[in-house]
Parts: structure tokens; sequence; C-alpha cells
């Protein structure tokens, strides 16, 4: 059947409550306009965690694929924002764990460049256990706004949005946790 073009201005106005509800009954053109909303976010988001570009995308579409499946358990379809930002994260990390376990020396020929030498391989991770510790040793609302702000590049309108909460609280969770930071990783400085 012949969809209108105004039913197609209308799902991309919809609010993500109502987009929600669609693509959990099947609506393929619903969560296609969730993917153009929230795609380019977590794109951004997986970019700045992984690092390189070739696994960015297969995060990004392995979590639409999750998404789509879990989509109907999804209790409040107005948090599909975090709940799909938590689920990047979640692949990101994966793919992290992944390149670990599946490093290979013998790919390389002859000395690293200085900064992959083993040294600053090793301090690298080191510095980047020390931020994991020190991010997961944050109570939640911290971590996330930290996260929102540092790793996403998100404003602090966008952040309350996105918590739920007034912009004055985010700047007080925000400067609590620069402050932990900095204490925590003050050694790596």
């Amino acid at each position: 059947m012949f969809e209108s073009p105004r039913r197609t201005v209308d799902l991309i106005d919809a609010d993500d409550a109502t987009l929600v509800e669609r693509a959990g009954h099947g609506d393929v053109r619903a969560f296609e306009a969730l993917i153009r909303r929230y795609g380019p976010l977590m794109r951004a988001y997986a970019r700045r965690v992984l690092g390189r570009s070739d696994d960015v995308d297969d995060v990004v579409q392995e979590t639409f694929v999750a998404a789509w499946q879990q989509l109907p358990t999804l209790d409040d379809g107005a948090a599909v924002k975090s709940w799909l930002m938590r689920i990047v994260s979640r692949r990101c990390v994966d793919r992290i764990r992944l390149r670990r376990d599946h490093a290979d020396v013998s790919d390389h020929d002859g000395a690293a460049p200085e900064h992959e030498s083993p040294h600053r391989v090793v301090e690298a991770r080191s510095r980047g256990e020390a931020l994991t510790k020190t991010l997961e040793a944050m109570p939640v609302a911290q971590r996330r706004a930290w996260i929102l702000k540092e790793m996403v590049g998100q404003s602090y309108d966008e952040i309350a949005d996105d918590l739920e909460l007034p912009v004055s609280t985010v700047r007080g969770l925000l400067s609590r946790a620069r402050k932990k930071m900095i204490s925590e990783m003050e050694v790596w400085r």
C-alpha cells in the first residue's frame, strides 16, 4: 500500500514514545525514524569510545539489531535514547574486550613506533583501567552525566533531558564527577 508523504512527515515529528510503541508492534518506518534520530549520536559515541572507525558502524548496527529484537520489552518509550545509549555502550565494551582477547603479536614486523611501544601501550591500558575504576566508583548519575558530557559531547541541557534532571543538578553532578576524576587521575597527568 502506498503511504502518503504526510504520514512520513508525521513519523519524523513523532515523539519517542509513539515511535517506540509503533516499532514495538512491527512498524519498520517508525524504527527507521528512531535510527535516523539517534544513529548519528550513537555513531559519535562509538567513535569516541572505540577510536577505530572500522568497528563503529558494526557496533551501531549490532545495537540497532538488538534494539529491534528487545524493543517490545522497553517499558518507557520516552527513555529510548538512554536505552539505546546503554546498549551501544555495552557493545563498545564488548568490542574492546574482543580486541584484547584476539591481539596477535605475530602480525607485527619490526619495531613499533614510539607511541605503540610496549611501555606506552601498557601505560595507556593502565590509564584506561584507572579511568574505568574511577567511573565505576562514581554514583550512577554522576557517571552517566560525565560520560554524556565528556565522551558524547552533549550540552548541559541535553544531559538534563536525557537524565530527566534540572540543569542545575546536572551542573552539580558534573562538578563532583570532575573533582573525583582530577583527584583519582592525578597520577596520570
